[in-house]
């Protein structure tokens, strides 16, 4: 049998998942299409979410609902939400307004052209956040033309880069208007506040700040996401959100779902809901400043032009042609597992995950110290 070595793994996602989450993973579970006891434990998991999810926040819904959103667990790794949210809202011919500073942001677009939406691409520059004034501009030129949006798609946390996006202003603009808001918060929920109550369709994942292995994904959907998802015919099974909606009412699942998997997510929301969301948060951003102020002791520039942008979860750092050699380094030498950029990034950027379980100052400063070693 191979034996994976003990290192720190101080990766943006998966991260380190802790003992009391693989030791839940490991007791009985009971058959998740036959027994009762799923489906409690089921409820049991999506109420922990939903605390998860509006982290303190009011519990209501876009649009004026008194109702917070209803949520879902699928069992399928995070671009699993990504794609099943616009196979079930896009419809042939259907406007999409997808608002991109980044790689998944940008990759929204692709999925509503392979469902027949048209994707209308709103860019800023990889090292700043979304603009609300632009934002504003283009949805009053398309109300001007005639052609208004139906869906628009953004990224909350944009992992490859570091980069947290200010989401309210452009959510509310989106919301006055009943166009219906997907949010990528895959690499956000858990470590910093999310704006749940203004989001149609939230989209989180088990391997990033909430410290459970991949293979699950969770979402909020409104009310108004529920309408438009039951309008739209969707030609896929597996990636249609609709039967989800009635799930646990009628106690049927569309598939067998995976019950360690959510086991340990479950035991994973428990350690955040034991500590306090607020606690949480505040570990996060304290693990952040420290990385970020010992970055700049070294030297290194974060890849967001204004620290006010960088994400509490991840940095990036700028690292020009050496992010593959120094990653490789601090693997064979210090133990330490961090990652690189992605695409054109993939060796000018360098990606330490302060996140979930390993937002804490400790872990940072043992990380840090090894990069300053790795560069010397």
């Amino acid at each position: 049998m191979y034996e994976f070595p003990d290192r720190d793994r101080m990766t943006p996602g998966p991260t380190e998942v802790p003992a009391a989450v693989r030791e839940r993973m490991a007791e009985p579970m009971p058959n998740p299409d036959v027994e009762p006891a799923f489906f409690a434990f089921y409820r049991d998991l999506t109420e922990n979410l939903e605390a998860v999810y509006y982290g303190g926040r009011e519990r209501s819904g876009p649009g004026g609902q008194d109702d917070p959103s209803d949520i879902v667990v699928l069992g399928g790794e995070g671009i699993l939400g990504l794609e099943a949210a616009i196979a079930s809202l896009v419809a042939d011919g259907d406007r999409v307004l997808c608002l991109s500073n980044g790689r998944y942001g940008a990759g929204f677009a692709d999925f509503v052209e392979t469902y027949g939406g048209e994707a209308v691409v709103l860019d800023v520059s990889w090292h700043e956040t979304l603009e609300p004034t632009a934002v504003k501009d283009e949805l009053e030129r398309a109300e001007t033309d005639g052609e208004p949006f139906d869906v628009a798609t953004m990224v909350h946390c944009e992992t490859p880069t570091g980069t947290l996006n200010d989401l309210e202003p452009i959510l509310e603009m989106l919301d006055d208007r009943g166009i219906v808001s997907v949010v990528d918060a895959v690499s956000s929920l858990g470590g910093t506040p999310v704006p749940t109550d203004l989001i149609d369709v939230c989209l989180g994942a088990s391997q990033k700040c909430l410290s459970a292995p991949p293979g699950v994904t969770t979402a909020a959907i409104s009310d108004r996401a529920w309408d438009r998802i039951a309008a739209v015919e969707t030609p896929e099974f597996y990636l249609d959100l609709e039967p989800w909606r009635t799930a646990l009412e009628e106690e049927w699942f569309p598939y067998s779902h995976s019950t360690a998997n959510l086991a340990g997510l479950e035991a994973a929301t428990e350690l955040l809901l034991e500590e306090g969301m607020e606690s949480v948060f505040d570990r996060h951003d304290e693990a952040a400043r420290v990385c970020r102020e010992r970055a700049a002791d070294l030297a290194l520039e974060t890849f967001p032009d204004a620290e006010a942008d960088c994400s509490p979860t991840v940095t990036a750092l700028e690292v020009d042609g050496r992010a593959g050699e120094l990653q490789r380094t601090l693997r064979d030498e210090h133990g330490i597992v961090v990652a690189t950029g992605l695409g054109d990034l993939a060796d000018d950027v360098l990606r330490i995950g302060h996140m979930g379980h390993n937002a804490r100052i400790e872990r940072v400063e043992r990380t840090m110290d090894a990069l300053g070693d790795v560069l010397d």
